[in-house]
């Protein structure tokens, strides 16, 4: 993306955008004063005001030159933020292309991060695969910003949730285990994290019974993905394990699911995007802090092979665990994963990310990603970040009376405990991993993937999480 600070007005841009706090009288110190009277007048017959939303377009000349004003109300003052600046800037310019100044009438006004990551917002549409692309981009500018660097974090995560999304958006016929792994090497190479992957013997060799499990009816088989950053080397026993659960495509196996039900679950394996994603922004942006990300990819297919209702399987953990529905698969990939960073990682702390549950859309729609952890203060951290991109997280029950849904009579657990609480006790049946590792859950089966476009968020893969996860392993 081109979005940069510049020092002055040095070209000719096709639009000059003017953010204005609600009140303000003040209409650009680039301007001359003459026409500072005029912008003064024409907002007025306007009944521009500056409150949030509020817009007003004007042109006229200046030292010869056409310039083209924009007029954005940011709100009140003591109210702004860069949530609302994403926010407000996005509603504003979608669908536009061309080179645009966005300045305001303090310094504070430009809070660069927040431009830079919508600017990637605003030219993102995953369109590879029509014959009729959509030609258009939008460069933004920021004028009177302080340093050179200004504005660099708002890039990376921006195009981290860019990442995200082509990833989760990819057909099944192109990311499936073998190609998520040769994006992630892809990623790490260009980024500057190391990555490794398992194939199905070394899984094996683990003693990751239930991943397999999962996996072995599929034509696509599994890998083992294991992306290691060393940000920290001075604490080197003090490591974070990110796990993302990478269901490739789930038909939810001999419990199988409807046509409608399978349609899009190519977006099975967001929680595994999001994690490369936030791995690529840790890595650009230098993080002090040791991570290790796990994925356990496979698809859960059909045939002759595959795992039944009814089977009783191991785990690294050495847990057994009767299969109760197939189409519980993406917990028994991820208590393997969980393992495998404990005993074989060493990680100190453990979130996972996963498109889990439908019942955590029951309880929270889709906008609010649900979250499970044995240690409050990691939940406190993440609600705290998260606020500050405008994510929504709410904090779920892990109580232990959930424990007896998961109790078997012929096994140590059951993989479903049925409908009732099924977001509360998938994330218990995790739980049962974790050794007493801090860990937390975060279910975003509704949050990574819209049927509709809102705010800036696109109908498809939205890249939700990978912001608040990097504020979290930020620090």
């Amino acid at each position: 993306m081109n979005g940069r600070v510049v020092n002055q007005m040095n070209k000719s841009y096709d639009k000059n955008i003017m953010l204005y706090f609600e009140g303000n009288n003040n209409p650009c110190e680039c301007i001359s004063e003459e026409n500072q009277q005029l912008v003064r007048e024409v907002l007025s017959k306007k009944e521009f005001t500056g409150k949030a939303g509020d817009k007003a377009e004007l042109s006229f000349l200046q030292n010869g030159r056409l310039l083209n004003l924009v007029y954005l109300g940011v709100g009140k003052k003591e109210e702004f933020n860069s949530e609302k600046l994403r926010r407000t800037l996005f509603t504003a310019l979608k669908g536009e292309k061309g080179d645009y100044l966005i300045s305001g009438d303090t310094n504070e006004v430009v809070l660069t991060d927040a431009i830079t990551e919508v600017e990637n917002y605003l030219n993102y549409s995953f369109d590879k695969y029509k014959e009729t692309k959509e030609e258009k981009f939008l460069s933004l500018d920021i004028f009177k910003g302080e340093t050179k660097e200004d504005g660099f974090e708002g890039r990376v995560l921006g195009e981290a949730v860019c990442i995200t999304r082509d990833l989760i958006n990819e057909p099944a016929n192109v990311i499936y285990p073998e190609t998520l792994g040769e994006f992630a090497s892809k990623y790490g190479k260009e980024f500057g994290f190391q990555v490794e992957i398992k194939d199905e013997d070394e899984i094996a060799s683990l003693g990751m019974e239930s991943y397999l499990a999962v996996a072995r009816a599929a034509e696509k088989r599994p890998k083992l993905i294991v992306m290691r950053y060393n940000g920290d080397p001075a604490n080197p026993e003090t490591i974070t394990g990110l796990i993302g659960k990478g269901l490739t495509y789930d038909t939810g196996g001999l419990s199988l699911k409807p046509t409608d039900g399978m349609v899009g679950m190519k977006s099975d394996m967001g929680g595994a995007a999001t994690v490369i994603g936030a791995m690529t922004a840790v890595a650009r942006m230098k993080v002090k802090r040791n991570i290790v990300a796990v994925i356990a990819a496979c698809e859960n297919s059909i045939g002759g092979n595959a795992y039944r209702p009814g089977d009783i399987i191991g785990s690294m953990g050495g847990k057994t665990i009767e299969v109760t529905n197939t189409d519980a698969e993406g917990r028994l990939t991820l208590i393997d994963a969980i393992t495998y960073s404990i005993r074989n990682e060493k990680v100190s702390e453990i979130i996972d990310v996963a498109t889990l549950t439908g019942g955590v859309i029951v309880a929270l729609g889709f906008d609010a990603t649900g979250a499970f952890t044995n240690t409050p203060e990691m939940y406190s951290r993440l609600e705290t970040v998260s606020k500050e991109y405008g994510e929504l997280v709410w904090q779920m029950p892990l109580f232990d009376e959930y424990k007896e849904i998961l109790k078997s009579n012929v096994a140590d657990l059951v993989n479903s405990g049925g409908r009732w609480a099924s977001a509360a006790s998938a994330a218990k049946f995790l739980e049962e991993f974790v050794e007493g590792t801090p860990w937390m859950h975060l279910d975003i089966a509704g949050t990574s993937f819209a049927s509709k476009a809102e705010q800036y968020y696109p109908k498809g893969a939205t890249g939700r999480v990978v912001r608040a996860l990097y504020g979290y392993l930020k620090g």
